[in-house]
């Protein structure tokens, strides 16, 4: 009697985020683009070789007069969006975030933001979104480019942020940098009333014993952690910042002093991100509260299956549950 091996899967390049049975969107980028271009001729989309696993085949397929496929040149990629710029034209230019930041950085400060235009970069697997280690994982880029004079970056939650965000940096002056969610992307935040504006924060849910002031992706592990923490008797409110530069300092000073716990929760290395954006407005203002940051080590990640991944660097919604009641 033969037998037959079942086939073993990695989920180690998975970048579809959502759970299973999650409402979600497909391809929000991509669909957002197409639209704000049916209304906007300027708006063309450029990709490094990757429009389909950063949803810009939705536009190349649709409109290809208003696609350049540039090839794996992350460099070529915001030269041609600087010439296009330059031209009128307002591009939104696609790759994975480590080459946007890590290969392509100067052609991104003295090409686009020391002329300051309005060129849009879309860049897939942020933080923790791929388990293919540390040459794909972007758990940096937001300490890379907050330095940069002119530069907007924005870590949308869901969906619906990136499908609100994409008129709204087409129709902003400067350069702006956004952290993807690509493929099947949850649709969380509408179910709370919520909108996106670029360069605020917004206070999702109230609760009087914790505050988590989260962007990205882990305000929905945060939102989640909220509804858990209910159930015994804690309440959770959560400040969702998507706009990283510039922060939105009034709201989060406006959320604290009312004794609860603080938390930031973040995508990103707790070097040079959400936290030290945090922390810089409370000394700058002199407000001594503490503050204890949720996010990935300062250290190159291992390779592996997501969901291992997460709860071993602590950022999973199990995780973030079990620091709270520890500090609690």
């Amino acid at each position: 009697m033969s037998t037959t091996t079942p086939k073993l899967t990695s989920g180690a390049m998975s970048v579809d985020i959502a759970k299973e049975g999650q409402r979600t969107v497909a391809a929000p980028l991509g669909h957002a683009l197409l639209e704000a271009a049916r209304e906007d001729e300027r708006i063309v989309g450029l990709s490094a070789d990757l429009a389909k696993y950063t949803d810009l085949h939705i536009l190349r397929d649709a409109m290809p007069e208003r696609f350049y496929q540039i090839g794996m040149a992350e460099q070529a990629l915001l030269g041609a969006a600087t010439g296009l710029a330059m031209e009128g034209f307002i591009p939104f230019a696609s790759t994975y975030s480590v080459f946007a930041t890590r290969r392509a950085y100067d052609f991104l400060c003295l090409d686009i933001a020391e002329a300051d235009l309005n060129v849009n970069m879309v860049c897939a697997l942020p933080g923790l979104t791929t388990g293919y280690g540390p040459s794909h994982q972007a758990t940096e880029d937001v300490a890379i480019l907050r330095g940069m004079p002119n530069l907007t970056i924005v870590d949308p939650c869901d969906a619906i942020d990136i499908q609100q965000a994409v008129p709204q940096l087409a129709a902003s002056d400067g350069p702006t940098y956004m952290r993807l969610l690509r493929g099947k992307v949850p649709a969380v935040l509408d179910e709370y009333g919520y909108s996106f504006e670029l360069g605020k924060a917004t206070m999702i849910r109230e609760g009087g014993d914790v505050l988590i002031i989260s962007t990205g992706l882990m305000t929905e592990r945060a939102l989640e952690a909220a509804a858990q923490l209910e159930k015994d008797g804690v309440g959770v409110a959560v400040l969702h910042s998507p706009t990283l530069k510039p922060f939105d300092e009034e709201s989060v000073v406006a959320a604290l002093g009312k004794g609860r716990l603080v938390l930031t929760a973040e995508n990103h290395s707790v070097v040079g991100g959400l936290f030290d954006a945090v922390a810089r407005t409370l000394v700058g203002r002199g407000i001594g509260e503490r503050v204890t940051p949720i996010g990935l080590p300062d250290a190159f990640l291992d390779a592996g299956a997501l969901p291992t991944l997460e709860d071993r660097y602590g950022v999973s919604t199990a995780k973030i549950i079990e620091r709270i009641r520890e500090l609690l």
